[in-house]
């Protein structure tokens, strides 16, 4: 099984000087699942080089989540996200899953990205597995399923709340609010409890909601990528 992950390469809030990117462990753990259920797992960003890590997802070391100290203890993961390939030059052809990981950056450089809108169609008309979790669903914006309409279209998402977008602060900040956009994108958007575990299998599509549903997402990623 191969499996590309696609990160943010944005690393403010908009033009502000509040620094964001990945959510760290929606990478981690994601990441560890899939590599200990045998796949093989690469990593490329919209920009290529070294990914942002938003910093309030890394704690003092005694703090993390495991799968996040795992993570940086772990030379081959550190250089694949100190050092990463750009979405256009990286290729689909032979993955089984595509996911996307969120944090507040992906707001900004992934829903009007043509080329990784190209890069999720391609394998989705394929039959192949496309993912994604927090505000990673930006990325699905302009993503466009085998009809020609959005990917989301008429399928069970789920995505980061416009609730829990307040209560993170930054609804005045994000260049639009995910919850919002899913629905306006014709989604059967689904939610749960503020910062639960919550995600949905919508045959190929997997969405989960916020951080606390990384390791539900994984699961229904390699389920799905089995099936």
């Amino acid at each position: 099984m191969k499996i590309l992950i696609i990160l943010n390469s944005h690393d403010r809030i908009g033009d502000s000087d509040r620094r964001t990117g990945l959510w760290f462990e929606e990478l981690t753990t994601p990441y560890y699942a899939f590599l200990d259920a045998g796949a093989q797992v690469d990593i490329a960003s919209v920009a290529g080089g070294k990914v942002p890590i938003d910093p309030h997802s890394i704690e003092e070391a005694d703090k993390n989540p495991a799968s996040v100290t795992r993570f940086l203890a772990d030379a081959a993961a550190m250089a694949k996200i100190g050092s990463s390939p750009a979405i256009a030059d990286v290729s689909v052809d032979d993955v089984d899953a595509v996911f996307l990981p969120g944090g507040h950056g992906t707001m900004w450089d992934m829903p009007e990205n043509a080329t990784l809108g190209a890069l999720l169609s391609d394998p989705w008309a394929k039959g192949k597995v496309v993912a994604a979790v927090c505000h990673g669903p930006a990325g699905l914006v302009g993503a466009k399923d085998e009809t020609g309409k959005p990917l989301v279209a008429g399928r069970p998402v789920a995505a980061f709340t416009n609730e829990e977008e307040e209560m993170a602060g930054l609804t005045k900040q994000v260049p639009f609010l995910l919850e919002t956009r899913m629905r306006e994108l014709g989604a059967h958007y689904e939610s749960g409890a503020a910062f639960r575990p919550f995600a949905r299998r919508a045959g190929k599509l997997v969405t989960g909601q916020n951080p606390q549903s990384s390791e539900e997402v994984a699961r229904l990623v390699l389920e799905a990528a089995r099936g």
